[in-house]
């Protein structure tokens, strides 16, 4: 890595993108193209590489069908279902409405890998149902925020999908290695309300009625086997990941249309060109990541942040510690998709040379993000929340900061006991 002038202008131009809050995918590609311009490279040599490497990665085409599998799910009241059913299950306990909510989450995640998609659709409703029944607004919100993390932990997985292209770790072990940390978020976030709750002695939920429970499990039968369906055909080895995604978004119109007929044709035009703007900005962000990687990796960026963390300590441990610690930070001032396009190849070398899993890494390394998506002052689930239930943002981060404390002793579980990620890949998957 040498401070010549090509370098200088690559970072104080992603500096200024940050800084000037520029759109991620512009301020990259421009960054991008007045680097070659001062290194005096043909842009040629930039557009093959991120063709190259588009054409090469099978595996994003299952991002554009996810968010589509998602957009139907919301447009189509699926997500009214699973409140249903999670509702029918929880039974009359103390801030059952709470539990209901991560409940929801969890199930929402098996079919989406979007905390955006749970938040803006099942998450919704559930907010409007816990300040209808006397739980503050601040409190159904930061449940609603922190339990839309559980979904691209919980397997299928959106981000993870965009790690397995960085890092080349397997997406099937990946998906696998999320199922227990959701889980875990899951049981985290529900100790946490059962405490709340009965220290603000918040209503007790509706008594358990085995027919009501047998009533709501039926109808939401078809949108439950959406996971099942989806996870079984990627371990059986009857599809890909990517074809599962096709899958997914297949079975989503079938049981929408033909199942619930909560989706009229109109409807459906709308979803598909709300998923190619989103895939189009997706598009531009990957591609411009691609330009930006190509850079870093030129000027030895990895090697550096690898000498320099090893300066400070060569224990795999502390390192760990630090890496999670770089990254909370990061996500409290950048989004998602800059963390996991920019910054993640350049620890990748790093977490190799110690010989850390990269499945462990990968699911630790989601988490730590979805943690990011919460914490102000650039939390998007925080502003989506607060901007469709129009409850005062401050009020929403007061409440979620102990949730937040609670997911991250989640990530400090899974980031010194690995065998929590690796048990069931290692268990079924060698």
């Amino acid at each position: 890595m040498s401070l010549d002038l090509p370098f200088l202008i690559f970072v104080l131009g992603f500096a200024a993108i940050l800084i000037l809050r520029v759109p991620i995918a512009l301020g990259m590609l421009a960054t991008s193209v007045f680097y070659f311009m001062a290194a005096g490279i043909d842009p040629a040599i930039m557009a093959e590489k991120v063709l190259t490497n588009l054409y090469s990665a099978f595996i994003i085409i299952a991002v554009p069908l996810f968010v589509f599998t998602a957009k139907v799910m919301n447009t189509s009241k699926v997500s009214d279902m699973i409140y249903n059913f999670a509702h029918a299950m929880v039974g009359k306990v103390r801030g059952g409405l709470g539990h209901v909510n991560v409940i929801g989450s969890l199930i929402f995640s098996g079919m989406t890998g979007s905390a955006v998609a749970d938040a803006s659709g099942v998450g919704i409703l559930e907010v409007t149902q816990m300040r209808k029944h006397g739980y503050d607004a601040g409190f159904s919100c930061a449940v609603t925020v922190t339990s839309a993390t559980i979904g691209p932990v919980f397997p299928p997985s959106i981000p993870m999908i965009f790690y397995a292209m960085l890092s080349g770790a397997s997406i099937g072990a990946l998906f696998m290695g999320g199922m227990i940390p959701g889980i875990l978020m899951s049981i985290a976030l529900m100790i946490y309300i059962a405490y709340i709750s009965n220290k603000r002695k918040y209503p007790m939920g509706d008594p358990f009625i085995l027919g009501k429970f047998l009533r709501a499990t039926f109808v939401a039968i078809p949108a439950l086997l959406t996971p099942v369906i989806l996870l079984g055909g990627i371990y059986s080895g009857i599809v890909t990941p990517t074809e599962a995604g096709a899958l997914a978004a297949f079975y989503a119109i079938i049981i929408a249309f033909l199942v619930y007929r909560s989706l009229g044709i109109g409807q459906l035009w709308e979803v598909v060109v709300d998923t190619a703007k989103t895939t189009g900005v997706l598009s531009l962000i990957v591609g411009s990541a691609y330009a930006f990687s190509f850079i870093v990796a030129k000027e030895q960026i990895p090697q550096a942040v690898g000498e320099l963390m090893l300066g400070i300590t060569d224990n795999k441990y502390v390192l760990l510690l630090i890496i999670n610690i770089v990254f909370l930070v990061l996500g409290m001032f950048i989004d998602t998709s800059t963390i996991m396009l920019v910054f993640i190849p350049m620890v990748l070398p790093l977490v190799k040379a110690l010989g850390i899993d990269l499945t462990h890494f990968g699911v630790m390394i989601v988490l730590n993000m979805m943690i990011g998506l919460t914490t102000p002052p650039f939390g998007v689930l925080l502003f989506i929340v607060s901007g469709i239930t129009k409850v005062p943002l401050q009020e929403i981060i007061r409440e979620t900061m102990p949730l937040i404390v609670v997911l991250i002793v989640v990530l400090l579980l899974i980031t010194y006991i690995p065998g929590i990620v690796l048990f069931l890949p290692d268990l079924l998957l060698k």
